[in-house]
């Protein structure tokens, strides 16, 4: 039976304006665009002139929307294909609950404020579909993805092709125009501005990775979009390339113009004249600090992020490849705090040993699986502060901070786990576990309990259960070990920390 096309349209409320894609998803992933559409709107000086939506934004996206709702009817594509999200802006208002319940109350359309992180996997997902094969120093050397918007930068490095660190920044082009308005005055009094600020990122960026090893500069922005117009040349449809000089020199010879010379020179919108030097800036500088000999210009956005995501389903290739950045990112962290990452990941392996044996008793999917994983290689993290409680540490620790991929809702459970891989189980007073929701709760249980037996199991640090094969009998889980190992701290460690298993899933451990 052939399966028709579905029609999918995602709808992004930035702070410049409303954009608007139609594509057609195959069934199996692939894609290809239909429509765009855009409309522009000064969300974004309006928050972060005043802290709110004023009035009259307030009802020039209600219209931009309504006439994107009549567009998408003509389409004839159902409310569960539209995909409807806000960024930075709408991030920080205050009014912000109230703008959503009046988006649904007169559009209809279900929006969703995306955290900075989750824009960072999503700008992930674009640029590596849109890379392919076509630049395979992407995945073999250093590499830095950033992509400013007009309330924030989205900042990614990776080490040979693995994700280090994901940060979103509170520095955009329109908080860069605010100061300016304030006195910065000259454009080379703006770039002194902005070395300042960007001089302080990057001391906390090196710490994780030098950026002075960089090789390739990957700027995602619609900023970068004009730039590799006049100065770029073509990688794939998709995505161009400008050699370092020619980046730079651009950016310097348009430094000195005007709003309505960018408009006029460079045939741009005046929603995009406006933050397009501050914007260029912001990546020269990242520039120069690396050694990247060009820069590579995807020609996407997050909305083709959400249409890779939603194909991702189909394409287990790529979700591997992406949940292998999740745990790539989550390793860089344990090493931030020196953990001991020959026992975490020993305890990751064993959880995943426990997790594919029990696969009808636990009824969790791959995703989930993921989220476990992370926990077990972060699970003694919290040993950084303090031996005593660490696993509260740890919880503290992850809760606050950024791990690639991992929604904040995900990171919440995660943590939860994390805080109960030792000690008591959850009860009523523990605010952290009782505020998840019910079915949060119960994977908390299900993977903390997974995670206690499979730290049991190296209670010693040593690493001398090498591997285990399981057995299931009535009331017992027999787990079978190989090679020849004195048992008796695993032994010990089960005896402490397998009860929550056993509650959960009415089974005995019992090593052998």
């Amino acid at each position: 039976m052939t399966v028709l096309p579905r029609l999918i349209a995602v709808l992004e409320i930035g702070s410049t304006g409303i954009r608007l894609l139609v594509a057609e998803i195959q069934d199996d992933g692939q894609w290809r665009t239909m429509d765009r559409a855009g409309r522009p709107v000064a969300l974004g000086r309006d928050v972060f002139t005043s802290g709110e939506v004023s009035r009259e934004s307030f009802l020039e996206c209600l219209q931009v929307l309504m006439s994107f709702r009549e567009l998408l009817s003509g389409w004839g594509i159902h409310d569960a294909d539209i995909h409807v999200i806000a960024t930075s802006a709408l991030r920080v208002a205050r009014n912000r609950d109230i703008f959503v319940d009046r988006v649904r109350q007169e559009t209809g359309f279900n929006l969703v404020i995306i955290e900075g992180i989750e824009e960072n996997r999503l700008m992930y997902l674009a640029v590596r579909f849109t890379l392919k094969q076509d630049l395979p120093l992407f995945q073999k050397a250093n590499s830095m993805i950033i992509d400013i918007g007009g309330g924030s930068t989205e900042i990614m490095l990776l080490r040979r092709g693995q994700m280090v660190a994901a940060h979103s920044l509170r520095l955009g082009t329109i908080l860069i125009d605010q100061q300016s308005r304030l006195g910065i005055g000259s454009g080379r009094s703006l770039e002194r501005y902005l070395n300042e600020n960007i001089r302080n990122t990057s001391g906390f960026l090196n710490d994780e990775l030098d950026l002075a090893h960089v090789r390739t500069f990957v700027v995602a922005g619609s900023d970068a979009h004009i730039a590799a117009e006049h100065v770029g040349k073509a990688l794939n449809e998709n995505c161009r390339i400008i050699d370092r000089k020619d980046f730079i020199a651009f950016t310097e010879q348009i430094q000195s113009y005007g709003i309505e010379e960018c408009i006029q020179k460079l045939h741009v919108p005046y929603g995009d004249a406006e933050g397009l030097i501050p914007g260029l800036l912001v990546y020269k500088l990242f520039l120069e600090r690396t050694n990247a000999a060009q820069v590579v210009v995807p020609l996407v956005s997050i909305r083709e992020g959400i249409l890779i995501d939603l194909a991702l389903g189909v394409d287990s290739a790529l979700r591997e490849e992406f949940f292998s950045q999740i745990i790539a990112s989550a390793v860089n962290l344990g090493r931030k705090y020196h953990f001991d990452e020959s026992h975490s990941r020993h305890v990751a392996n064993l959880c995943m040993t426990l997790f594919d044996a029990l696969v009808r008793e636990h009824g969790m999917n791959r995703r989930e699986r993921m989220m476990l994983e992370t926990a077990a290689i972060l699970h003694d993290i919290g040993m950084f502060i303090r031996g005593s409680g660490h696993q509260k540490h740890g919880q503290y620790i992850v809760v606050n901070s950024e791990i690639f991929g991992l929604r904040r809702d995900e990171l919440d459970i995660i943590a939860n786990v994390i805080r109960y891989h030792r000690s008591d189980p959850p009860s009523p007073s523990d605010i952290e576990y009782m505020t998840l929701q019910r079915e949060e709760r119960i994977l908390v249980l299900k993977m903390a309990s997974i995670l206690r037996v499979a730290d049991a199991l190296d209670r010693g640090h040593s690493q001398g259960v090498k591997k285990i094969t399981v057995e299931r009998r009535t009331e017992t889980l027999v787990l079978r070990t190989e090679g020849v190992h004195d048992h008796s701290l695993e032994l010990i460690g089960l005896e402490e920390k397998a009860d929550l298993f056993q509650d959960v899933f009415g089974y005995k451990v019992i090593l052998n």
